[in-house]
C-alpha cells in the first residue's frame, strides 16, 4: 500500500544545490612580502582585473617544509585586488586549522578545472566540483573592438572575450584580453592575452614592435630583442609547452 503524507513547505526559504565559480590561487610560497611584490607587478596596473571574485586558496604546491601562514594578512592582501578568499585546500593539518580560524572553509574535495580554449567567452578559470550538472553556457560574447589609436597610459581590457584593435597601440599603452588579441596596426605597447590562464590564446599584429608580450602569465619584455627579421613584421605569438616550461613562440605571417 502506498501512503502519501502531507508535507509543509517553508514560506520564507528553500534549500537547493548550487554551483559556485571560484578563481584559484595556487600558493607556492609563504613569503607574503614576495607575494605582494609579484601581485603588484602582475595586477597593479589592472585595477579592475578581478571584480569581487570568490577565491579558493590551494596550498598543495607549497613544499613540505613550509611553515605557518599568516592567513589574516594573506586575506587582506588578496582583498586589495578585489578577491574574496572563502575556501582553502591542500595544506598541512596546522595550516588548515589556521585557515579555518581565519574564516576560510576547508574544501579538500575541490578540484581545479583547466581553462578551455576561448573560441568564445569562458567562465572563471577554476570551479568547485559541481554537485549537480552545470547549467547551459551563456550566449558567447563577441570580441571587443577598438577603432582608435591607444596613447601612452591608456589601457583596454576585454574581460571574457577577444580584443580586436584596428589602430596603433603606442608605446606605454596596454591591451589585455582573456582571449586572443588582434592588432591590425603596429603594436608598440604591452599586449597580454589569455589573462586569466587561457594557454590557447594568441597575439596577432600587423607590425610587432611590442614592449611586452604575455600569454597566460608567460611574458617577454623588450629587454630581450625580437628575433632577427621579425621586428615590424606581421607576426603571431603563441604559447608552446616544452620540457623546460612553457615558452612564447613567434612566427612571421605570410600573405
Amino acid at each position: 500500500m502506498t501512503v502519501a503524507l502531507q508535507a509543509t513547505t517553508p514560506a520564507t526559504f528553500e534549500i537547493k544545490s548550487a554551483n559556485l565559480p571560484l578563481v584559484a590561487l595556487l600558493l607556492k610560497s609563504t613569503d607574503l612580502v614576495a607575494l605582494a611584490r609579484e601581485l603588484e607587478a602582475r595586477f597593479g596596473d589592472i585595477p579592475d582585473f578581478f571584480d569581487q571574485d570568490a577565491l579558493l586558496i590551494d596550498l598543495s604546491p607549497l613544499p613540505d617544509t613550509a611553515g605557518g601562514i599568516d592567513f589574516p594578512a594573506l586575506i587582506s592582501l588578496l582583498g586589495g585586488y578585489q578577491l574574496v578568499p572563502i575556501a582553502v585546500k591542500g595544506g598541512s593539518d596546522a595550516q588548515m586549522a589556521a585557515a579555518l580560524q581565519a574564516g576560510l572553509l576547508p574544501v579538500p574535495d575541490a578540484h581545479l578545472v583547466a581553462p578551455r580554449p576561448m573560441a568564445a567567452a569562458a567562465p572563471a578559470p577554476v570551479l568547485l566540483a559541481p554537485a549537480t550538472p552545470p547549467p547551459a553556457p551563456a550566449a558567447p560574447l563577441g570580441a571587443l573592438v577598438v577603432d582608435k589609436p591607444l596613447r601612452s597610459g591608456q589601457q583596454v581590457y576585454a574581460r571574457g572575450r577577444d580584443l580586436v584593435v584596428l589602430a596603433m597601440v603606442n608605446a606605454g599603452a596596454e591591451v589585455i584580453a582573456d582571449g586572443h588579441i588582434h592588432v591590425y596596426a603596429p603594436l608598440r605597447g604591452k599586449a597580454m592575452a589569455g589573462a586569466r590562464g587561457n594557454t590557447e590564446a594568441r597575439i596577432f599584429s600587423l607590425a610587432l614592435e611590442a614592449e611586452l608580450l604575455s600569454i597566460a602569465g608567460v611574458y617577454r619584455t623588450s629587454e630581450h630583442p625580437l628575433p632577427p627579421g621579425m621586428a615590424g613584421k606581421p607576426t603571431q605569438v603563441r604559447l608552446v609547452p616544452s620540457d623546460e616550461g612553457d615558452k612564447l613562440v613567434m612566427s612571421v605571417m605570410s600573405a
